[in-house]
């Protein structure tokens, strides 16, 4: 197949651009993994070092002796699966409605919701502390879970995903009489998947990472997840930045590996939500 200069130059550019995206996403990631496998040379040298020196899991050995990384990670595990279950529920049962059964308002509550969406999530955290103190859920997992299971940009995805089921298979349903629910949970919920898979990871993603909302809710530093325990290590360790970055790698590498197995349905349940 014969290709133009013009064609070649414009697939030339376009992969040169997403690898300077690539790079610049991965470098983070490589530099702090340099420095927590290494045990010496000088990590702020400039330029830095791109590869490790005097190769060693020690700085990793070093966490697990100093905090307890399996209790934390025990938390962030029930934390993120709590979360992910509740916002698939919750945000599921809020979206259909929203796209396939008719009720005054519909258009303003759905305006509202979306209204949300430019309020950052750091705003919240005043008005859910008082209302998790007036609830009593202060230093429980509860409190931590219940005000993250809602959002608006889940019920937005989840919303656009009903809206492309087949008006004539719910019509066909309600006529063989099944009931509204039936049809929810039945018909609708299985064509569904590659939607909730997609808002399953991102909200997995988001609690797994969350640290500020935890810390502020949870009292006992044995309670605490691990994105929020691993900061211990600032204060145990504050001029130890390879125990440090150490810590950082392994409260990533869960996350980053079940995203790695589970990408296909993320992207498959993206495709059709940008359609």
């Amino acid at each position: 197949m014969n290709l133009r200069p013009a064609h070649v130059l414009r697939l030339f550019l376009h992969y040169l651009v997403l690898a300077v995206i690539a790079i610049v996403c991965v470098f983070p990631f490589w530099w702090t993994f340099v420095v927590a496998i290494s045990t010496k040379g000088n990590m702020f040298e400039f330029p830095p070092t791109f590869w490790p020196q005097a190769v060693s899991l020690e700085n990793f050995s070093e966490v697990f002796r100093v905090i307890p990384m399996w209790n934390f990670l025990k938390n962030s595990i029930l934390i993120t699966a709590a979360t992910v279950i509740g916002k698939l529920v919750i945000c599921s049962l809020a979206a259909y409605p929203l796209s396939r059964m008719a009720f005054r308002g519909k258009k303003l509550v759905f305006g509202i919701i979306l209204a949300t969406m430019v309020l950052p999530s750091e705003v919240n955290f005043l008005v859910n502390f008082v209302s998790m103190t007036k609830l009593g859920l202060v230093d429980t997992y509860t409190g931590v879970v219940l005000p993250n299971i809602v959002t608006a940009v889940s019920i937005l995805l989840l919303k656009q995903a009903f809206d492309e089921v087949p008006q004539d298979l719910l019509d066909a349903a309600r006529v063989d009489g099944a009931l509204e629910w039936v049809i929810f949970y039945r018909i609708v919920l299985p064509l569904m998947t590659p939607w909730l898979a997609t808002v399953g990871i991102l909200t997995a993603v988001e609690a797994w990472n969350e640290y500020i909302w935890p810390s502020i809710i949870i009292a006992k530093p044995e309670d605490f997840p691990l994105s929020a325990g691993v900061l211990y290590l600032r204060g145990t360790y504050g001029s130890s930045t390879r125990v440090i970055a150490a810590g950082t790698m392994l409260t990533v590498a869960p996350i980053l590996v079940a995203f790695l197995f589970t990408q296909r349905f993320f992207m498959r349940g993206m495709d059709g939500a940008v359609k």
